[in-house]
């Protein structure tokens, strides 16, 4: 049973989605480059800082933190990074397993 779903592409890409996606949502792991802007009175202040994906669902912070913070959004390496990481490391796994699969299913034949 273990070892079919070891060979499904679409398993695959599912399973790695969850395990990378699931710490890097629920987690405060700072890993991607993203912009604050402060509201100090009258001014705004940007501040590249590096930024968790789990702000965005609400996790990983006190709404104390966000004291003076207007807005908090990632910028575009981060939204690549963001890309590559939920989406491309799993597609580069799903594809390793269709293409192990297809020389397993030549191979026999």
């Amino acid at each position: 049973m273990f070892s079919k779903i070891l060979y499904n592409p679409t398993a695959i890409f599912i399973i790695t989605f969850l395990t990378i996606a699931l710490p890097l949502f629920l987690f405060p792991i700072n890993l991607f480059p993203g912009e604050i802007v402060q509201q100090i009175g009258a001014t705004e202040l940007k501040r590249e800082i590096p930024l968790s994906l789990s702000y965005f669902i609400g996790l990983g912070y006190d709404p104390s933190d966000l004291e003076g913070i207007k807005d908090f959004y990632l910028l575009p390496r981060g939204y690549a990074l963001a890309f590559c990481l939920l989406f491309g490391f799993p597609s580069i796994m799903a594809f390793r397993v269709h293409i192990a699969k297809r020389n397993n299913n030549d191979s026999k034949k």
